[in-house]
């Protein structure tokens, strides 16, 4: 079978797939308008509002990410009782995505980050939120609930979607990433700072250039690929996981099994908006992986659905007809 004919019946395959996505889901809020004049009041522009809009965000984009790719994401995380929780709820099931995984508590809230933005400019972002880690109770209730989606589904990969938001806990972590490996599946992290170090196990660890050098504490130069493996390979040691993939914006994707590493440039792009870009680079990676295809090409496809989302404005997920077009031309 030819590498595109590979690639093709991935792409066919992603229909089959159930794929958990554990973390921290959000709204994205957009504030639409224009500016036509600086405040009297303080050195700032005055934006009149002329739409707004309301979007799954966070780990629920890696869902709408996984869902353009034509597999089944189940969401996995706790979110607030209030009313921004009953629109993300809503939002779920206009998107024709499961509830299942989500669980509703009074002593959390419903994160939303509202972005304003003006002929296309991003002016501002505002961040309602709680980030505590989740209290000891509702870690119990959030790892008993997650089995029962083990039970209910069979998962072909599990994606964790860290935002620092307190979903995800080294606890949770540890169990989900047991239960991954019983029933044989791979587990992908998009990691933030304070679990950084906690993702034992995993099969592919994703950082991006300036998680990576922070969660190590050490100093790298962008473009000294021999460095950056060396700090990868100490990751993967520490971890024990099966690859490290690196984001490096500009200059591509980068991964490694620890013997030898791949560097995948950046495409040549018009980019309007990197927001949600590793999103989409995890979802795409992990139906990847879920069927079967080589680490480094699977680095290569979600390098190239990195760039693509980049050219559109806002959160927005793939298009898998155009990403799969690009990929037979880019990799043929």
């Amino acid at each position: 079978m030819s590498s595109n004919q590979l690639i093709a019946d991935a792409f066919a395959r992603c229909s089959q797939f159930n794929i958990l996505v554990v973390g921290d889901v959000m709204i994205d809020a957009y504030m639409w308008g224009k500016v036509e004049r600086i405040s009297p009041e303080a050195p700032v522009p005055i934006i009149s509002i002329k739409s707004h809009e309301e979007r799954l965000g966070g780990a629920a984009n890696v869902g709408l990410n996984v869902k353009a790719m034509g597999a089944n994401p189940v969401m996995c995380a706790v979110i607030g009782s209030d009313e921004k929780g009953d629109q993300l709820c809503r939002l779920l099931e206009q998107n024709g995505m499961t509830a299942d995984g989500i669980i509703r508590s009074d002593k959390r809230k419903t994160t939303v980050k509202t972005r304003v933005i003006s002929s296309n400019q991003h002016l501002l972002r505002i961040d309602d939120e709680q980030t505590a880690p989740l209290t000891e109770n509702i870690e119990k209730q959030f790892i008993s609930h997650i089995d029962s989606l083990f039970g209910k589904y069979k998962f072909d990969a599990v994606i964790f979607e860290d935002y620092d938001k307190g979903n995800i806990t080294p606890a949770v972590i540890e169990h989900v990433v047991d239960q991954a490996k019983k029933h044989n599946i791979p587990t992908l992290v998009d990691p933030k700072k304070r679990n950084f170090t906690n993702y034992k196990g995993v099969t592919l660890f994703k950082p991006n250039f300036k998680e990576i050098c922070e969660g190590l504490k050490i100093s790298l130069a962008k473009g000294d690929f021999d460095a950056l493996n060396a700090a990868a390979q100490q990751l993967k040691t520490m971890l024990g996981a099966g690859y490290v993939m690196v984001t490096l914006s500009e200059l591509g994707v980068f991964i490694t099994d620890g013997d030898s590493y791949s560097r995948t440039p950046a495409e040549v792009r018009d980019i309007a908006d990197v927001s949600g870009a590793g999103d989409t680079v995890i979802s795409v990676a992990a139906c990847c992986m879920a069927a079967g295809l080589p680490p480094v090409l699977t680095a290569q496809i979600a390098n190239i659905a990195g760039g693509l989302v980049c050219e559109k404005v806002g959160v927005v997920p793939i298009d898998k007809e155009a990403l799969l077009a690009d990929v037979v031309e880019k990799l043929a």
